[in-house]
């Protein structure tokens, strides 16, 4: 019976084709035949830039370091193929991503270099839909509305850059060629310039995954591929999740049980355990604090948090049962990775950001679908707890003693208050200068809220800049999502805006600069501006669907007048 169906699925493809072809004039076939030829010589050229990296760069370098060979001969194929193809390109680094993290620290070693194997997906496949657009005479800036505030916050970021940074690199000493070093004297520690632009590529290094998204994602289908390809990925990712924590709890991980002093309480890569990077498990002290796939404890963190976004917009917005039945899964499984990461921001933020959700998507007014999907919920979320009520409790105590030692309110504005007191002029002290990745370039501060490091290395005027693009892109998708008139992308749009809402606004901690959030942000930026498009297409395809209906119903009301004719 399956065979029998494929084939016929098979022949009517074919019968479509056909029928399309025949309706086409010879200078279409002709303009087909040609474009068919340009993709097969297009292919022939990535396979053989494919085999040509591995004869002649991976097999003689991995001789001397594998590891670079493999860089190099992976690297080279990967850039080429993501400038040929594009869109497939992107949709690569957004699958890759999460388990970058895993590939770094369980496969290369902890190789610094592979840290930068996402953007070889993305830095060409960018370029090359650039350039795409400029052949087209499309436009880069796809709002134009934003446009002000993306301007103000590129000329502050480049200001300090060139002054800042410009002015520690070529003009003040080296630290360590001063005798004494005292309070308040000027140096320079690394190299400042690198140090900014490396910062300065942290700050706005995603921020084209605005006009990407607008030119990857084209129609309906593609914003539901998009939808169900990340929480395939969410499942997957917290899957794994709990498998490691499954094999650290049962002791197949060590984890950090035989650490001794301050180590006990420390995540460490030689920790590692079956994915990911750094860990931490120290049961007898209470002190958990697992990876998942990615680098670190922290990025995980942030995953689930927007995870608990992503997977609501498909548990709520897709059209099938089945997604939707997925994306309940995918929730709970969210829900219960927050608990057993021993992050505290995660145990803290995925119910906050799931009740806001519920709320202002207005999901909760929707009972037929938000009571069996909450039941669903609760009666999952009901049978772990009761299963685990030891470890549930341990990690709301660890909150708690966190939120009471440590109010984020009173820790908050301590930051801003030492932000604004470090100050050495109005464009800061330099880009990169509080951004932990700029680190191999020079001394970086710690600095563990948003906007205060924004205060610290860019002064006023630069957190001002970034914090009226922010305010403008969470305006603008706001009035989009408001004309949004198709039930399944309204829905998308209420989700993905109240994540865009909170990220924007959220100071604590830093998740605009790093891994996963500083991806998804800007990804949905680009899609809500792509959504009023695609609903205009959804409209003007209903609005044809009632012009054939009403035209069935009058050939109908014809034929049985006919009909009722030649009987009488």
């Amino acid at each position: 019976m399956a065979k029998s169906k494929k084939r016929k699925k098979k022949l009517s493809k074919k019968a479509k084709k056909q029928a399309e072809l025949a309706n086409l004039s010879p200078k279409e076939i002709a303009a087909l035949k040609r474009q068919a030829a340009k993709d097969k010589k297009k292919l022939i050229n990535v396979i053989s830039v494919v085999i040509g990296c591995l004869l002649f760069l991976t097999i003689p370098l991995s001789l001397i370091d594998p590891k670079i060979g493999l860089a190099l001969g992976a690297g080279i194929p990967v850039m080429y193929f993501s400038y040929q193809y594009p869109r497939t390109g992107l949709w690569l680094f957004l699958i890759y991503m999460p388990f970058s993290g895993t590939v770094i620290y369980q496969f290369v070693g902890g190789n610094a270099i592979f840290n930068l194997a996402k953007d070889g997906f993305f830095i060409p496949a960018c370029i090359a839909l650039g350039l795409e657009c400029k052949k087209k005479k499309q436009p880069l800036i796809i709002n134009k509305k934003i446009l002000f505030t993306l301007i103000f916050i590129v000329v502050a970021a480049l200001l300090t850059l060139l002054v800042v940074n410009g002015m520690m690199q070529f003009i003040l000493p080296l630290c360590s060629s001063l005798p004494r070093r005292g309070r308040g004297v000027l140096c320079k520690d690394g190299v400042p310039l690198a140090q900014g632009i490396l910062g300065l590529k942290v700050l706005l290094g995603y921020v084209p995954l605005i006009f990407c998204t607008y030119y990857m994602v084209n129609n309906k289908k593609d914003l539901l591929r998009l939808g169900r390809v990340h929480l395939v990925l969410a499942l997957i990712c917290t899957i794994l999740g709990v498998y490691q924590y499954y094999l650290l709890d049962s002791g197949a991980c060590v984890g950090t049980r035989n650490e001794v002093g301050d180590a006990l309480f420390k995540a460490s890569v030689d920790a590692k355990c079956f994915v990911g990077g750094s860990v931490g498990f120290t049961p007898t002290q209470n002190f958990i604090r697992l990876p998942g796939t990615f680098s670190s404890p922290w990025h995980w963190a942030w995953f689930l948090i927007a995870n608990s976004a992503i997977t609501f917009t498909v548990a709520f917005g897709d059209t099938s049962l089945w997604w939707r039945m997925g994306g309940l899964v995918g929730m709970v499984l969210v829900f219960v990775n927050a608990v057993i990461s021993g992050q505290r921001i995660a145990l803290a933020l995925v119910p906050v950001v799931t009740v806001i959700l519920f709320v202002l998507t207005g999901q909760v007014t929707n009972l037929k679908r938000f009571i069996p999907i909450l039941l669903g919920l609760v009666l999952i979320l009901g049978i772990v707890i009761t299963t685990n009520p030891d470890l549930i409790q341990e990690r709301i105590d660890s909150l708690a003693g966190r939120a009471e030692a440590s109010p984020p309110t009173a820790f908050i504005e301590e930051q801003f208050h030492w932000a604004l007191k470090e100050q050495r002029g109005p464009l800061g002290r330099g880009l990169g200068k509080a951004t932990n990745s700029t680190r191999i370039f020079g001394r970086s501060a710690l600095v563990e809220t948003f906007h205060p490091k924004l205060i610290y290395e860019m002064g006023l005027l630069g957190c001002l800049a970034f914090f009226s693009f922010t305010t403008n892109i969470v305006w603008e998708t706001f009035r989009i999502r408001r004309s949004l008139k198709t039930p399944t992308i309204r829905n998308y749009a209420s989700s993905l805006w109240v994540f865009i809402l909170i990220i924007s606004f959220n100071t604590y901690w830093y998740p605009l600069d790093t891994d996963p959030v500083a991806v998804y942000y800007w990804l949905f930026v680009g899609l809500l501006f792509k959504l009023p498009e695609i609903d205009k297409q959804e409209q003007e395809r209903l609005k044809a669907a009632k012009i054939e209906e009403a035209k069935l119903g009058l050939d109908r009301k014809k034929s049985k007048g006919k009909i009722a004719e030649e009987a009488a």
